[in-house]
This record gives structure tokens, sequence and C-alpha cells, in this order.
């Protein structure tokens, strides 16, 4: 796996530092956040997505809190998976 930084959190201090990175062997984004908090995980699974199980979320993935501040890194993520082209 070959990670390409792609940027952070411009309001980075000690309380955690939101992170976006760009696989550039699969085009996957890469994201460092906040983990949700429990009501905002119940809040998701009591409305979850078409198809998804209402049991709730998996154990194996979580919700992630991306500061709205984060979102230009996003844009550039996403473009640079779009640039892989693979």
């Amino acid at each position: 796996m070959r990670l390409r930084f792609i940027g952070i959190d411009p309001d980075t201090g000690k309380n955690g530092s939101p992170t976006a990175w760009v696989d550039l062997e699969t085009a996957d984004i890469l994201i460092q956040s906040y983990t949700a908090d429990e009501e905002t995980r119940a809040q998701c699974v009591e409305n979850p997505a078409p198809g998804h199980d209402a049991k709730g979320i998996p154990d194996h993935e979580t919700v992630v809190r991306i500061p709205a501040r984060l979102v230009p890194v996003l844009r550039e993520a996403c473009d640079a998976a779009e640039r892989a082209q693979l």
C-alpha cells in the first residue's frame, strides 16, 4: 500500500488531527477523524440507509465524524483518487 498524504484539519490542536490520505494503489480515501459519540451512533442506527441491517453498525465498521472544515481536504482527496484512474 502506498499512501499519499493529502491534508490535515487546519484547526488541528492538541485534541486530535483529522487527516486524509489516498491509497495510490486502490484510490481508496483513508480518513483519521473523531469517533462519533453514542448519541450520534444511535441516530445512525435509528435512520439506517436502505439495505442496511436495522440491528446496528457492524463490528467491522464505525461512524466517523468529519469536521466541516476538513471538506476542502476531502475534495482534494477525491480529486487525487479520481486522478489515480484505477
